[in-house]
This record gives structure tokens, sequence and C-alpha cells, in this order.
């Protein structure tokens, strides 16, 4: 019997564009004689489109928007709910980057409706979502990272002087100023001097009321991705070299001039203790089916876990798929794995009492 996997990608975030080229490389890499696919599209104003069953790839993701289409309740996946009480597979892939998918929303649906979905539950997702909580939980772990402070819009709207001389007293300049709760580099800026950060502030603070400034350091940006439920596995580390200051969302999808170094050019000594760090973020945050884990590593050999990103870019030429390749997981192996986890964890949760 074939799974039913039900895509939801688009969505109300400003990763929305990076979410369609997601869904679209998914799509051509799922063999129709194993899964029945089933595109759900969330526009750009969180409407959500049910389209026609797939048989195969798309040309482009312009085939992949139902702006026109009928509209749906997300409930209505309670039809598949229903379908997996019968003993169909029936499992819904969220290709959602950033807030109103990424971030535990979604999620919390899912587990209301009781169905198997791929990636993180909702508090692995939520905690990963907000960089502030995510960076707490490190530091409950014992985990090294960089310094940092965090506002919302409101106490810097009545005191924004003391909100800069917080960050100048503290982390002092280069910083990174960031939205909390968004990926993809959206909203990141680097600060020298008070007239940048200033500016910075005005940036973030579009896109989240809650913004977090980290320390600048000089050193080499690592990652390594981790799959797996409650025994995580790592892949090979990959190394990202920007011509850039720093990896912003253009050098990440538009202008492709940035190199990515795969197996990254590491110690097996720095490469253990990475995947050690990525092992107790990943049980830090309870993470489960896959994230990508990012780290500094500093001249004098420091490693800094960064962050990790609870649905990295998962196009066939992202780094998360990447490492996994250079590992000997294929794309299409992949995801039938992150499919397989998704059923697991599902069927491990049929056996929690809800009764007593």
């Amino acid at each position: 019997m074939k799974t039913k996997l039900n895509l939801l990608y688009g969505g109300k975030s400003a990763e929305h564009k990076v979410s369609l080229q997601t869904a679209k490389a998914v799509i051509g890499a799922l063999d129709p004689e194993k899964y029945d696919i089933q595109p759900i599209f969330i526009t750009t104003e969180g409407r959500w489109v049910k389209g026609p069953l797939l048989s195969g790839p798309v040309e482009t993701v312009k085939e992949l928007e139902y702006n026109n289409g009928e509209n749906i309740a997300p409930t209505a996946l309670a039809d598949a709910s229903a379908q997996v009480e019968k003993g169909n597979t029936e499992v819904v892939f969220p290709l959602l980057h950033g807030p109103n998918g990424e971030d535990g929303t979604v999620q919390g649906m899912l587990e209301l409706l009781n169905l198997p979905y791929v990636g993180n539950g909702v508090l692995a997702s939520a905690a990963g979502m907000d960089k502030v909580i995510m960076k707490n939980l490190f530091a409950q772990a014992g985990l090294a990272q960089v310094d940092y402070v965090w506002f919302i819009r409101q106490s810097w709207k009545d005191d924004p002087e003391a909100a800069y001389k917080e960050v100048e007293e503290r982390l002092g300049y280069p910083c990174f100023v960031k939205p909390a709760n968004l990926g993809s580099s959206v909203g990141i800026s680097k600060c020298t001097n008070r007239e940048e950060l200033s500016q910075a502030f005005e940036e973030a603070f579009q896109f989240d009321r809650k913004i977090i400034i980290e320390e600048g350091v000089v050193a080499r940006e690592i990652e390594i991705g981790v799959m797996g439920n409650d025994k995580p596995e790592c892949s090979v580390a990959g190394e990202i070299v920007p011509k850039k200051d720093f990896y912003d969302y253009k050098a990440k999808y538009e202008d492709g001039e940035t190199a990515l170094i795969i197996p990254a050019e590491i110690s097996d000594e720095v490469y253990a203790e990475m995947k050690d760090m990525a092992v107790k973020s990943y049980k830090a945050l309870d993470n489960s089916g896959l994230v990508r884990a990012d780290f500094f590593l500093t001249k004098d050999g420091r490693v800094l876990i960064n962050e990790v990103n609870t649905m990295p870019g998962f196009t066939p030429f992202s780094m998360f798929p990447l490492l996994w390749k250079h590992t000997g997981v294929d794309y299409p192996a992949l995801i039938e794995r992150l499919v397989q986890l998704a059923i697991e964890r599902h069927e491990e949760k049929q056996n929690i009492k809800h009764t007593f």
C-alpha cells in the first residue's frame, strides 16, 4: 500500500519563497510508485488551498501556487487522521520555514489531529524558532556559545538609548542583530558602530517583536546534519565560506557566490567535539526527525554552538541534504528516512496512557 504524503508549503512567513523551492524539490524526488502526493499550499495571507494529487515532478514553483484555488480549513486534515485510524498510512510533511509553520503552531494542530508528521514536535519547534529561548536552553545544558542580549520592541521604544548602551557595554562591536523568530538570515545586520546598530534595530523589529544581539567573533562557520528520534546520528561536517561579511539571505539563495566545503577541513578532535555538542543540543531541545546544527570555530580552536535549525533548507543543493549525501544518504533516501522516523515516533506515542 502506498503512503499518502500531505505536503504543507508556502506559509505566512518571510520565508514563503524558500518553502516553495523546498516543495518543488521534494516533489521531484518522491517516487510516485511509493507515494500519493497531496500538495497543500498556504498563501502569504494564511489561506490553506488543497491542490490536485500529483503524479510526478513539477517544472516551476508557479505550478504549486494555488492562489485562486478553493480554500480549506486546516482541520480538513482530520480526514487524513481518520485514514490513519483505519490503518492507512498518511504522513504530513511540513515544508514550512519560519513563523506560522516551523515554530510549533502547525505541529500543535497535527498533534491534536493525532497525525504522523515529519520533523520536530511542538516544544522543539517553538524553542528552536525562538533564538533567545534556544540559547537559554543551550546555556542550561552547558554548551559554549557567544554572548548575547535581547529586547522586545516596546522596551526598546521606551528607551532606545539604554538598549544601545547595554549592547555596547555587554557585547561591543562588531555585533549581529537578528529577529528572534526567523530564519534564512532574513532581517540580520552586522553592526560596527552606533548608527548601524540603530538602523539594525529598526530593520530587525520589522520582522519580529523580539530581537537578539550577538557578540561578533572571527570564526569559521561549520555545520552538521543531525537525524533521528531518541538515537540521533550526525552527518559529516561542512563549512560555509561566504564572500560577504556574513551568510545573509542573498548569499544563501540569490547570488550563488557562497562556497560550501564538504567535508569541512577540520581535525578529528574538533569534529568529535562538534558531534558531541550537536547531540547534546538535540537532546536539550528534545528534537526529533532532523536539525542542522551550526557552529563557530575560532582561530584559537574554540568550538561555539551558534544555533540549530529545525527545518533547514531542504533542496538537493542546500547544506543539510548535501551533508547527508556526503555521508552516504542521497536525497530520495533522506526523504524516505524522515518519513519513516515520523511514522516511528507516531507509533511510539500511541503507547502513552491517557487514562488512569
